[in-house]
């Protein structure tokens, strides 16, 4: 899913200091935005717009109306995600271990926090979802 019209604007408006210094690491390397990437882009469109000549009120409700329309379609992604992991309780699994090794175990609990949702596999917690390949 895209960030809405707005980050083309904003970054600009942000100006150079938005660029990443030669040989810096990139704070965000898969360059995907956020809920709170794309906020911080917004305020930054509104600390430089003119004041003798502000923006468009109606452009500025679209973009508040994606913003809200991303923000629930993710907090959908997450709940469905959840609930797809709940379900996994009681199954075995089998799946990629951390060292790559496949194993399997049974679902004993589900975690969900801001990195994502995850499982304990037969004691083994912190097992990813996209790491596993089987449910029986």
């Amino acid at each position: 899913m895209t960030a809405p019209a707005i980050t083309a604007h904003a970054a600009s408006a942000a100006g150079a200091s938005a660029a990443p210094a030669a040989g810096a690491t990139p704070e965000n390397p898969s360059a995907v935005l956020g809920q709170n990437d794309f906020l911080k882009l917004m305020v930054a469109q509104l600390q430089a717009q003119n004041p003798l000549e502000p923006g468009n009120s109606n452009e500025f409700l679209n973009e508040l109306a994606q913003f809200t329309q991303v923000e629930q379609v993710t907090n959908l992604s997450h709940a469905s995600e959840l609930s797809g992991a709940v379900q996994l309780i009681g199954h075995t699994v089998s799946y990629d271990g951390a060292s790559g090794a496949p194993a399997t175990g049974v679902v004993q609990s589900v975690q969900s926090d801001a990195s994502g949702t995850t499982v304990t596999v037969a004691g083994v917690p912190g097992v990813k979802l996209t790491s596993i390949t089987e449910v029986n």
